[in-house]
């Protein structure tokens, strides 16, 4: 009797191919650890990840897989849904169209093998806004890319790194926006989505710590009212259904309780920059993004396509290591969960 392989398979989107991805995608593969806790099936173009293999000295062999089911997932292989869509001359560091439109179709078939279950995640390597905008797809980002396709409107971003995980309330909208974005019910949403998320890595009772929007946390409503009308009554909500939530804290200090005293698992933050700056000064190379809330999991890296020294082999993988290993633990737990 076949024992059925129960390793997770991974969709990972090649990004812009102008950009770091096909190299740092062909770096991470070249880890062993890798196939050990997933299936990783790189959706992008096979000449373009041959010719990263080589600018990385790379003697692993890039693989055409015919579909998901053909992929061999084992060490020394990168299995390639090989779309055919980059030019051969295309350069690295520059801003084109083309790439830009391949990097969306990447996406957009692997958003269509998760909804349809043939893959477990997807791990996103980075793509370039300007390329994308370029080559016809108006999207701020990824995040709402995967949103737009999957038709999900309830959604956070969560980074992680070593020392600090957190999911944002509000992330790629102006300072004005996200004031009137910060809801009571937005709010408690974001909580819950971290208590889930934290559950599946295996925490049993998660404590999220909620950061107020305004200095001080307001002081009382001295320096603004979102903390005590919206804030607060969230974490009193979230409270009352047994979530272990504090707050809000102080933005200037719930980091140093998190991280230095330990005394959080998350940090719930209300604006792009109060999440990525702590993030960012404390692993850059080695944060993750994760996207909670869709019907199928999504990590990726937390940097850019390095277009400044994308094609030279410099580029490190850290970051895409990191997420493929966050993907699979997190698809583990959901396996887990379901079987309870």
């Amino acid at each position: 009797m076949t024992i059925k392989d129960q390793r997770p398979v991974l969709a990972i989107t090649m990004g812009d191919a102008a950009g770091c991805g096909p190299e740092i995608i062909v770096k991470a593969l070249a880890d062993d650890r890798v196939y050990q806790i997933s299936r990783p099936l790189v959706f992008g173009d096979q000449q373009r990840l041959q010719q990263a293999a080589g600018i990385v000295n790379s003697k692993l062999t890039i693989r055409k897989a015919g579909g998901i089911a053909a992929g061999v997932y084992r060490p020394g292989v990168v299995d390639v849904l090989d779309f055919a869509n980059i030019p051969a001359g295309l350069p690295f560091g520059q801003v084109d169209a083309r790439a830009g439109d391949a990097a969306f179709r990447y996406v957009e078939a692997a958003v269509q093998a998760a909804l349809r279950h043939e893959v477990t995640a997807i791990v996103t390597a980075p793509l370039n806004k300007e390329a994308l905008h370029k080559g016809g797809h108006h999207f701020p980002g990824h995040t709402e890319i995967l949103a737009q396709l999957s038709n999900t409107a309830d959604y956070a971003m969560m980074l992680a790194g070593d020392a600090l995980r957190v999911i944002h309330v509000t992330t790629h909208v102006s300072m004005r926006q996200a004031a009137e974005l910060i809801t009571k019910e937005r709010v408690l949403r974001i909580i819950k989505l971290a208590d889930r998320t934290l559950r599946l890595l295996g925490l049993e009772q998660p404590r999220i710590a909620v950061a107020g929007f305004n200095a001080h946390a307001g002081e009382n409503g001295l320096f603004g009212r979102e903390d005590i009308d919206e804030i607060a009554p969230a974490v009193e909500a979230a409270c009352r259904e047994g979530i272990a939530a504090t707050g809000p804290v102080p933005p200037d200090t719930v980091f140093f309780r998190a991280v230095s005293r330990k005394e959080f698992d998350i940090v719930v933050v209300m604006y792009h920059d109060q999440g990525h700056i702590p993030i960012k000064l404390l692993g850059f190379d080695n944060g993750i993004n994760v996207t909670v809330g869709l019907p199928f999991l999504r990590t990726s890296v937390d940097h850019g396509t390095a277009f400044d020294i994308a094609g030279s082999g410099v580029a490190d993988s850290s970051s895409m290591y990191a997420a493929i290993e966050f993907a699979a633990r997190l698809a583990n737990g959901v396996r887990n969960s379901d079987k309870r």
